[in-house]
């Protein structure tokens, strides 16, 4: 009997910078090549992240080069040059690189120094250097910064004992939670802080774990920080 198997996309872990910089990178062996395989947080291997920070620096290939940058690229060749743009991206956490090549490169070069961003990618190990490969990147209005910050202290805060609640009632939480994301459809979508309130009865502790569980899964995604679908 073949079973049919649906592809998941790797969750992208809402993290800060200084997050990513004490992560250890976990490289795995390709036909004797070591290749990076995750990042290890704790009990997170992580792929991709969902990042929000300021963009303090950029330099591209064609000789713009950003304010104090020294960097270079050491792709391709001198008979074939390859497009790229670079970025460091900070969010007072501390810093990291977004490297862009090919393709991609017209989709984020017109991005610049100044710009507070949210952006999901996927992360690289290159000469023990750990960086993102941008998928998305869209300008956010500052005051996000602050917000994400609040978001990942309090989800470090968590100290939630899912022991204390029935194995049988948080699977019943869980399936209410999925249900009103997917009759939310026809909104495009809901915020997590309505999702909260139609649980007056239930730990916000407890509601925020589930609705966690459900974005590593692959089950719901966020279009946006704090709005939720459903992805099946």
């Amino acid at each position: 009997m073949v079973q049919e198997q649906k592809f998941k996309r790797n969750i992208a872990f809402k993290l800060r910078i200084g997050d990513l910089l004490i992560g250890k990178p976990i490289m795995s062996s390709v036909s004797g090549t070591e290749r990076f395989s995750f990042l290890e947080l704790g009990n997170k291997k992580i792929v991709r992240v969902n990042i929000i920070g300021n963009i303090v620096d950029k330099y591209e290939s064609g000789g713009t080069r950003g304010i104090g940058t020294s960097e270079t690229s050491t792709s391709g060749s001198e008979n074939q040059p390859r497009k790229y743009v670079f970025f460091t991206l900070d969010d007072g956490s501390g810093q990291i690189k977004l490297k862009v090549f090919g393709d991609d490169y017209e989709r984020f070069k017109d991005f610049h120094q100044g710009q507070t961003v949210v952006l999901i990618g996927t992360l690289r190990n290159w000469n023990n250097e750990t960086y993102i490969s941008p998928e998305i990147i869209r300008e956010m209005d500052p005051k996000y910064l602050l917000l994400r910050k609040l978001e990942t202290e309090k989800e470090k805060a968590l100290t939630f004992d899912a022991s204390s609640v029935k194995k049988e009632e948080v699977i019943a939480i869980k399936d209410k939670i999925l249900e009103l994301i997917k009759s939310s459809e026809s909104d495009g979508g809901i915020e997590t802080e309505d999702i909260t309130q139609k649980f007056t009865e239930v730990s916000p502790t407890l509601i925020q774990q589930e609705i966690q569980k459900l974005l590593e899964e692959g089950i719901a995604f966020e279009p946006r920080p704090g709005k939720i679908r459903y992805l099946g």
